[in-house]
């Protein structure tokens, strides 16, 4: 699964190719990459057809495009900075599942193999007067992924829904549920903290909990739970608010680095969520890693394992030295 560094990639990648433009055509190859719209394809056509693409937003590893329609037709309040006649209601929400990629292309180009909903885009030139490319296709192998139209909503504290470049109070209805991520400049460390020490449970389990904090997947958890030197089996009501803070930090520090070799990896007309990232190939610590050195210990000139542990029906990667197991974990 793309996790959120990798969908943060998606999302600056279609920034800088679709904001601004109106789709002017859908055409729905495969209908099962539609299914989530539960109106079907015609509707999900007829929704889209003349609508223009607003932003594109990422909370978690939910990523929307915010649609501009009349305030008539609106029953949501206009953000800041929105045009009077104007202000997007709605969104389309792209799922990437396990597969899914959002490709920029010429019409002229042939198509994917795996394509399966084309959209149209209306005539663009970039900063040197070039022409954009006038397609965008949403391909998936494996039709875990799909798109479907949501309803947008006011945030309940009236910060931005996500990560974005217009800022907008609002929040896909299908992401309102999950937590800030810890990319979000609106994350808050505090509230975060307040509910984890409420919790019973493992550190890890409460990383993997998209209602406490968002984005962290398998990989990364392990990841950030390495670089904060804490075992994933801590309890989380044991947490101080310094190890907190750390392992936050960790969790940051970890994504932006993964987001900065994803980024410079990646061709800005192919945005490729498929795992082949810079990051997963040349500087994990942990993830993946049983049976090889620590890099930290072999530093120190010690000869720790990484080991593996089962969990969650998944795998947990760390360091016995580093990340000693405690007498009272929850896993």
């Amino acid at each position: 699964m793309p996790e959120l560094p990798e969908v943060e990639v998606v999302r600056r990648g279609l920034a800088s190719w679709v904001r601004g433009r109106t789709i002017t055509g859908v055409e729905v190859v495969d209908p099962r990459s539609v299914r989530r719209h539960a109106a079907g394809p015609e509707d999900l056509k007829g929704n889209l057809e003349g609508a223009v693409v607003a932003d594109v937003v990422r909370r978690g590893k939910f990523l929307w495009l915010p649609l501009l329609e009349s305030r008539s037709s609106s029953t949501v309040p206009s953000p800041a900075g929105a045009a009077d006649d104007v202000v997007p209601s709605f969104a389309l929400m792209a799922h990437l599942g396990m597969s899914g990629q959002l490709l920029m292309e010429d019409s002229a180009l042939p198509d994917e193999k795996h394509l399966k909903v084309r959209f149209t885009l209306s005539p663009a030139l970039d900063a040197s007067g070039a022409a954009m490319p006038d397609e965008l296709r949403f391909v998936d192998q494996r039709i875990f992924g799909g798109v479907f139209l949501t309803d947008l909503v006011p945030t309940p504290d009236g910060a931005p829904g996500g990560l974005s470049e217009t800022a907008l109070p609002l929040v896909a209805q299908e992401a309102a549920h999950i937590a800030r991520d810890p990319l979000d400049p609106a994350f808050s460390f505090d509230e975060f903290y307040r509910r984890l020490r409420a919790r019973r449970t493992g550190i890890k389990r409460a990383l993997l909990d998209q209602g406490l904090i968002s984005g962290v997947g398998n990989i990364y958890a392990d990841e950030s739970l390495w670089a904060a030197r804490m075992h994933f089996a801590r309890p989380t009501d044991t947490m101080r608010r310094a190890d907190a803070l750390r392992l936050v930090e960790a969790a940051r520090d970890v994504m932006t680095r993964a987001l900065a070799a994803g980024g410079t990896s990646f061709d800005s007309l192919y945005v490729n969520v498929n795992g082949a990232s810079g990051y997963f190939s040349r500087s994990l610590n942990a993830y993946g890693r049983e049976g090889l050195p620590c890099p930290r210990c072999e530093e120190l000139g010690l000869h720790t394992l990484i080991r593996r542990d089962s969990f969650m029906n998944r795998s947990s990667y760390s360091c016995p030295v580093c990340q000693p197991r405690p007498r009272n974990g929850r896993w």
